[in-house]
């Protein structure tokens, strides 16, 4: 039990995951009483509170969220957790706000008169959602209770006795007995190649954009009508992209003439010439067209929560490569045949005698024999015609292994991709390459579970997990909205946007005062322009994010980075902070744990994999996967931890 009749506790981070720790005080401090004691609670960000830095309500409408209405939630919804005091999922908020459009402004009114529950809306509703939800329950603050909002920084958390001072960037002290850290997404420095395009275009009068949040930069200083270079075209480039585009005036309308995309794009005239790179050199692919966050057509057949059992219950530790790849690739091979022979059964011979004979290559047993694939290759160049044979490798990447004479061959190369990706899109479950990448996508809610917390060894953590899987479907499942691939394609065929070509190479000529990229896979000039933008992050390392808390907390040794070793046996420093699990507390540079001090959200990131995204609201049919509200359970740890529970 909390040894004082006061209790304080300092919440890093007003965002989302700050303001679930709140939640879960709140609602467990009433579901338990007060037993006379009192809860003083501080929440420090110089963000609003809610929304946090990322989501803020005033930002443009053009930024949209990654998922659709009907998945994320800020309140839980596990029965076996303190009952919530207020407030619901986003989409529960959208039919309401809808129908009485409380606290609205006319843009976001408008917005969600539009907003349907398989759509994305903008971040900037999503804000809304998180701010108004929060009034909600600051209204419910049981008794004993009190909430105090810093609008400022905290910038160093020491020990004081059993307590912490907790410093502010305004010059003020909180003494507390418990400090949250949700700190979200923070600044990071430089690598040295950014830092030296920082200086060149310092030295050279070039503009140079450094990774960071879309809604952060000010993209009215990009010259309308010259050349811009833009690397990455991840989720940060399509904000890009429609900041530099709509955002100045343009217009995207149906396309009226056949065979050139669903949308043409009308110039205002104040374009910048748009040329994009990445390593792929092709856009993520976009998100199939869906009901729900899962296709409601796979269920998981080989990795499941029974097969992750199996291997605790036999106490191995699984290897990815060895022992999740083999079970995961099986489902996405058979998404995609029984889609195909469902959708196209034109595509097999004898497709009902092909399903029997594949799914019996791909039972599990198979796996000890190491042939499974061998088999299943041959029984599909038996009954698959050629065009119809699944590459999983080379969906992630359409253009390996071509050459291109020119850019203008490699535009009409990505246009193409971009058509056909955003047709399989539209045709959602029909579509046998969108459930290949659907399983993939179903799988990575069990792979959540079974990684997290020290469940895979470290060598397959740094080189198979992270070395190689995680970019590969986060290129095939966590893309756009099909809408984004449909104005990218129009944008080409426009002209507004080229490309580079995959593997890109940048430098700076400061003879010419430019900067330049070519791909060694297009036989054409290098492209150059007086302004290159990262179209990405701040990198989510907490050992080069540039945070004075964190920064002061590891030259204290409060906390420290993770460390884990390679196959080879060498040490490689990962992306989060060591923690002890549960609830989740930092552990010191001398292998102690920091009592008092608690982590949640992206610094687990060396613990838990998945870690940006929101809680998953429950759907209404289908499967529910224990890490869907992962994140809110941990919110409620720490909140039963601190209350001493």
């Amino acid at each position: 039990m909390a040894t004082s009749q006061t209790n304080r506790v300092a919440l890093v981070g007003a965002g989302p995951r700050g303001t679930s720790v709140l939640e879960r005080l709140l609602a467990n401090r009433a579901a338990a009483g007060n037993g006379g004691s009192t809860l003083h609670i501080h929440v420090i960000d110089p963000y609003p509170a809610g929304s946090g830095h990322v989501w803020q309500p005033g930002q443009s409408r053009l930024y949209l969220m990654n998922t659709q209405s009907f998945y994320p939630t800020l309140i839980p919804q596990e029965p076996e957790l303190a009952p919530p005091l207020a407030g619901g999922s986003f989409d529960e908020w959208r039919v309401t706000r809808r129908r009485d459009g409380q606290g609205l402004s006319d843009a976001e009114k408008a917005e969600l008169s539009a907003l349907a529950s398989d759509n994305f809306p903008s971040r900037a509703l999503y804000g809304r959602y998180l701010q108004q939800t929060l009034a909600e329950l600051l209204q419910r603050v049981p008794d004993g209770v009190d909430v105090t909002f810093h609008e400022t920084s905290a910038v160093a958390a020491r020990p004081a006795g059993k307590a912490f001072d907790v410093e502010l960037a305004d010059g003020g002290t909180l003494t507390v007995d418990s400090v949250v850290l949700a700190l979200g997404h923070i600044e990071a420095r430089l690598n040295p190649e950014q830092r030296s395009f920082q200086v060149a275009a310092e030295e050279h009068g070039l503009l140079y954009f450094p990774p960071a949040p879309p809604a952060d930069v000010d993209w009215s200083i990009v010259p309308d009508n010259e050349p811009v270079l833009v690397r990455g075209m991840g989720l940060n480039f399509f904000d890009v992209m429609g900041q530099l585009t709509e955002g100045r005036g343009g217009k995207f309308v149906d396309a009226v003439a056949p065979g050139t995309g669903a949308l043409e794009y009308r110039a205002s005239g104040r374009e910048p010439k748009i040329i994009a790179a990445s390593r792929r050199g092709t856009p993520y692919r976009a998100k199939a067209g869906l009901s729900g966050y899962y296709a409601t057509s796979i269920t998981l057949r080989y990795l499941t929560e029974a097969a992750v059992d199996r291997f605790r219950a036999a106490g191995i530790q699984p290897g990815f490569d060895h022992d999740l790849w083999p079970l995961l690739h099986r489902d996405a091979l058979w998404a995609y045949y029984a889609t195909l022979a469902r959708s196209q059964p034109a595509a097999i011979r004898d497709s009902a005698q092909f399903l029997a004979d594949l799914e019996d290559a791909l039972q599990p047993h198979a796996h000890a024999t190491g042939n499974w694939e061998t088999e299943v290759g041959a029984l599909v160049e038996k009954h698959v015609v050629a065009s119809r044979r699944l590459n999983l490798r080379a969906l992630a990447a359409p253009l390996a292994g071509r050459t291109f004479a020119s850019r203008r061959e490699l535009d009409k190369a990505i246009t193409d991709y971009l058509d056909d990706d955003a047709l399989r899109s539209e045709l959602g479950e029909a579509d046998p390459v969108k459930m290949a990448i659907g399983a993939l996508h179903t799988g990575r809610a069990i792979l959540k579970t079974v990684v997290a917390d020290g469940g895979i060894t470290d060598e397959s953590w740094v080189a198979e997990l992270r070395g190689w899987f995680e970019s590969f479907v986060e290129g095939l499942a966590s893309g756009p909205p099909a809408l984004r691939s449909e104005q990218l394609a129009a944008l080409a065929r426009a002209g507004v946007v080229s490309f580079v070509g995959p593997d890109p190479k940048f430098s700076v000529d400061r003879n010419a005062k430019v900067f330049r990229a070519f791909s060694p896979w297009v036989r054409d000039a290098p492209v150059q322009a007086r302004t290159l933008i990262e179209a990405m992050s701040p990198a989510n390392r907490v050992g080069i994010n540039v945070s004075p808390l964190l920064e002061q907390l590891m030259e204290d040794g409060l906390v420290r980075t993770k460390i884990m070793m390679s196959v080879e046996g060498t040490p490689v420093q990962t992306t989060g902070l060591d923690v002890e699990p549960h609830p989740y507390r930092p552990v010191a540079a001398n292998g102690s744990v920091t009592e008092g001090l608690y982590v949640l959200g992206l610094q687990l990131s060396a613990t838990q994999w998945g870690t940006a995204i929101a809680a998953e609201a429950k759907p209404a049919t289908g499967q529910a996967y224990t890490s869907g509200q992962r994140t809110l359970r941990d919110a409620d740890e720490i909140a039963r931890s601190i209350l001493g529970l």
